[in-house]
């Protein structure tokens, strides 16, 4: 880790879509010790937002970012992750990259190590490691409700028949688009994090939609080293939607529909350090039980902000970073694994 950063870390945005604009910068700004104080997007009603919303200043590309921050945070479009990354941290500054962190495990080995010989912090937004319903899963197994857990379900779909179009739809593979990198990044990281490394990857990937290029619909199977199963989900076609989670162990299950609140209120523009952000209403919690019998578990409060509250301690304090970018070259080294399993139907196993 480099020195601490004295006083407020100045933090260079590049990217303003949909994860700059609705996550990164709000986050960013409500957490005490950053500021978000320049923003790279070329669009003049990106730029405008912006400046109005956050007082930033708006540059049209990296060149004119170096001068203005401390930290730089990557929400470009994916191709552009590892590059950015790269000129960030050979000029010295930390970075966050969202999701997902390279095209492959090498790639953001490369970075890794890249960072690590600077003594620069390198961290990644797997923000859903802090979502209220994985947080209660976590809770639930670790306080033995669940007895031992044999079989993780975990899904993100959607009924978009009709396309939105844009780059993770109708990219290519140089894009890094499709649902296997983008929500299955999430999904992936979550079942790593609750079940351990993962020894066999079995994946089935389909494109089901008109002028779509990358995979909208994705299955993956993984085998934990402990022997657990994980069976995820990522779907753009999903007339009726499965549960989000369920989660069958030796002595209950727990079964949770629908998403974590965090996002939508995001989307909404309410701040995450408002009163009760992160508090999903008692009509969306899940069920635990066994046979004939169960009952509510309240959902554990989201806590977005606690992945930049652990950049921001990282940086002044010299605390470990809030995701580590080894523990995601293990979820990219599963996604490349489903990749090549669905391609040639086989299992593959790692390890």
């Amino acid at each position: 880790m480099s020195e601490a950063v004295a006083g407020e870390v100045r933090v260079g945005l590049v990217g303003y879509g949909v994860a700059g604009a609705y996550f990164h910068a709000p986050l960013v700004h409500a957490t005490p010790g950053l500021k978000l104080s320049a923003v790279v997007t070329r669009d003049a009603a990106r730029a405008e937002d912006a400046a109005g919303r956050y007082g930033a200043a708006v540059v049209p590309d990296v060149a004119g970012l170096w001068d203005l921050c401390d930290l730089v945070v990557v929400a470009s479009p994916n191709r552009t992750h590892v590059p950015l990354a790269t000129e960030a941290l050979e000029r010295g500054r930390p970075v966050v990259i969202d999701k997902p962190m390279a095209r492959t495990a090498e790639e953001a080995r490369a970075l890794a190590r890249l960072a690590a010989g600077g003594g620069l912090m390198l961290t990644v937004f797997q923000n859903r490691r802090w979502d209220g319903d994985f947080l209660t899963v976590r809770e639930l197994m670790d306080g033995g409700a669940l007895g031992e857990v044999f079989r993780l379900e975990s899904r993100f779909e959607r009924w978009r028949p009709v396309p939105k179009g844009g780059w993770r739809e109708s990219g290519g593979p140089d894009e890094v688009g499709g649902l296997l990198y983008d929500l299955g990044s999430h999904l992936v990281d979550q079942a790593i994090q609750l079940l351990g490394p993962v020894r066999e990857v079995y994946a089935e990937s389909d494109v089901r939609r008109a002028g779509v290029l990358s995979d909208d619909d994705t299955f993956v199977a993984l085998v934990h080293d402990g022997g657990a199963r994980s069976h995820l989900w990522v779907s753009a076609v999903a007339a009726r939607l499965g549960p989000r989670f369920r989660v069958l162990g030796s002595a209950a299950a727990y079964e949770k529909y629908g998403l974590d609140v965090q996002e939508e209120r995001l989307r909404a523009g309410t701040p995450p350090d408002a009163p009760g952000f992160g508090e999903e209403p008692e009509e969306r919690w899940g069920t635990l039980g066994a046979g004939e019998r169960h009952a509510e578990v309240p959902t554990r409060a989201g806590r977005y902000l606690d992945f930049y509250r652990g950049v921001a301690a990282c940086l002044r304090d010299g605390a470990p970073p809030p995701v580590s970018a080894e523990s995601v070259v293990d979820t990219l080294t599963v996604l490349e694994a489903a990749r090549l399993s669905a391609a040639e139907r086989t299992v593959v196993p790692l390890g």
